[in-house]
């Protein structure tokens, strides 16, 4: 097997979520046998992963009850999103599941189980968004706690499951959101936070101690996202002050609630710190390089981590309390910890580093993240570019291992990717620039990147590829349309094509973000959707196109995909499609390879590469 579809077939294991009174039991997404991410029962400490779920499309929303005794997970039909909440016993096989909350199948809006209860949020286009408090029986009954048309999500339940935190966007903006702390017994309001027009905040989670109402909130007030602590009863808040470079991405509380692990993000890596909040003295944990994509502090002050870099692969590490290495198992060096958990079967193939680019764009420097294949001293000439776009927006691309990314520079191609204005992780003005020419902002610090390529002499003009998935496929038609000149070659995974088709078809949580974005709908600013709309520019594409789509995506569905395709094929413009049977991508191995396959198959047909290995 080639080392790129190994690295797709190699074990693949998440953060395990472990239970707040059994903590020797968590609740894992990791894969199977046969490729596909399910549900598993893990006993720290153990080896073994007791699979919980067997689904055809895979199973990646999980939780993990206080008590040790329940797994959750959320049962949709093939991709679609769109479901209800099961539970099983710990430890029990795929099968043992039962509907957990009697409610109707909707879109998912969050979930915080506390000791006997769940709080679940659920959105539909017929009401918005409704939060209902579950008493999880043997026949479980709700009652309603909140409902608005505007979009909200569940954030956290505090220790003694007295208060539920919500974030909102009742003032109409869904991608700025406001913070609502709530009775659980009434639904009564025990406080509001909100700083304003385009400042957003985000609910990190209430305080471990019980009886103590403090909640972490990452804000913007100063033009990066931080972290506070806010106590609603009292009406106080504790700036959290970190002299060193970086935005926050999250934070969660130290057992004892004296200190805080705040994940930093900078120049598209990561870093934790241990923060003592009576002191402000911190404490760096774990490596300085690669990006931690999810973390959790233990009762006994163990960090917990999931980590990569381009080079390296994933792996769940574990850290000491004062960010030394701790317990037994495979180290990586002074300051990586030690791998916790492996899942089942063989780990990936090393890949290639990084190399950091800084390009000047018309909104100042723009940061892009390049791969380049190994090549003799005699190969000076310019390469294949492939000019991948992240979705999102608010994302950017990080010093990650991705089996994607790789296999394009295991055939020969460099891989660039750009963290354009409407990205995250470079300041709040950064990120929300696109508002003013959504998709056309973006487009032009991506065509800054592409540019200095050529100039420098590494990209060959005759042979760029531009790539995305969901935003960054949007981006990738627009981009075909708008500078067809530009691209010799699209590829565009799970896109919007058509954007005013897509906002009537997409889930409802989608079609806030879009309001927020463009200031209304459809209805309310035709023009902006228009402008921003790949559709409208599709008489100009040149190049040959491959779109993937997937049948029951509720994100960038099918019929605004069909649209676009309808018009290439009116215009002759060589095209094809790749279609299967799930939602935004997919869980499944077999399939992720097969995509992989077709789009370097497409590429080496057009392009005279080399073909699939």
């Amino acid at each position: 097997m080639a080392d790129w579809e190994a690295r797709f077939r190699a074990r693949r294991v998440g953060l395990p979520q472990w239970a707040r009174e059994q903590p020797e039991r968590a609740a894992v997404v990791a894969t199977t046998s046969g490729g596909v991410l399910e549900l598993h029962s893990w006993t720290v400490g153990s080896s073994d992963l007791v699979p919980a779920t067997d689904r055809p499309d895979g199973t990646s929303d999980i939780a993990i009850d206080p008590s040790g005794q329940w797994l959750w997970w959320f049962d949709d039909d093939r991709g679609d999103e769109r479901g209800v909440w099961r539970r099983q016993p710990f430890g029990s096989p795929p099968g043992s599941a039962a509907d957990a909350t009697g409610l109707a199948p909707a879109y998912s809006g969050g979930l915080a189980l506390g000791a006997g209860i769940a709080v679940v949020a659920s959105t539909d286009d017929a009401y918005g968004v409704r939060v209902h408090v579950v008493a999880t029986g043997e026949s479980p009954t709700s009652r309603l706690l909140y409902e608005h048309p505007e979009d909200a999500y569940v954030g956290d339940l505090s220790r003694d499951d007295g208060f539920v935190v919500l974030a909102h966007s009742e003032h109409g903006d869904s991608r700025h959101p406001a913070l609502r702390v709530l009775r659980v017994e009434d639904g009564s309001t025990v406080a509001d936070l909100w700083d304003g027009e385009g400042k957003g905040l985000h609910p990190a989670g209430f305080s471990p101690l019980h009886g103590d109402p403090r909640l972490l909130v990452v804000h913007e007030r100063e033009g990066a996202p931080a972290v506070l602590v806010w106590d609603p009863v009292a009406g106080t808040e504790q700036q959290v002050v970190i002299d060193a470079p970086g935005e926050v991405d999250d934070a969660a509380w130290w057992p004892d609630a004296g200190s805080v692990l705040v994940t930093l993000s900078h120049h598209a890596r990561t870093r934790l710190v241990r923060v003592d909040l009576a002191s402000g003295a911190f404490t760096p944990i774990g490596p300085t390089a690669g990006t931690v994509t999810a973390c959790t502090v233990r009762d006994d002050g163990q960090v917990w981590a999931s980590w990569s870099s381009a080079a390296q692969p994933p792996s769940v590490r574990r850290f000491g309390p004062e960010g030394d290495d701790e317990g037994e198992g495979e180290g990586e060096g002074e300051g990586e910890g030690s791998i916790l958990l492996s899942a089942p079967g063989p780990a990936a193939p090393s890949s290639v580093p990084v190399e950091d680019l800084w390009v000047d764009g018309p909104g100042g420097p723009v940061h892009a993240l390049l791969r380049l294949p190994a090549r003799s001293p005699q190969d000076d000439g310019p390469l294949p570019l492939v000019v991948d776009v992240h979705g999102g927006p608010t994302a950017h691309d990080v010093d990650a291992f991705e089996a994607y990314a790789s296999a394009w520079v295991d055939h020969g191609y460099a891989l660039v990717q750009v963290n354009y204005r409407g990205s995250t992780g470079y300041g709040s003005s950064w990120r929300d620039a696109l508002q003013a020419r959504v998709g056309h902002v973006e487009l032009q610090d991506v065509r800054a990147v592409r540019d200095h390529l050529v100039a420098t002499g590494l990209a060959d003009p005759e042979r760029i590829v531009l790539t995305g998935a969901s935003w960054g496929g949007f981006l990738t038609l627009l981009g075909l349309g708008v500078a067809p000149e530009a691209w010799s070659l699209g590829v565009a995974a799970v896109p919007v094509a058509d954007y005013v088709a897509a906002y009537e078809d997409e889930m409802e949580g989608l079609k806030a973000f879009d309001r927020s974005l463009f200031g209304g709908s459809p209805h309310d600013v035709p023009h902006k959707y228009a402008e921003s709309s790949p559709v409208s520019y599709v008489d100009a594409v040149r190049s040959p196109v491959l779109v993937l789509a997937g049948e029951n995506d509720p994100r960038c569905p099918i019929r605004q995909i069909e649209n676009y395709l309808g018009k290439l094929a009116g215009l002759g413009v060589p095209h094809e499609v790749y279609r299967y049977d799930a939602g935004h991508g997919s869980l499944v191995d077999d399939e992720r390879v097969r995509q992989m396959r077709t789009e370097l198959d497409f590429a080496a047909r057009h392009l005279g590469g080399p073909p699939p290995l």
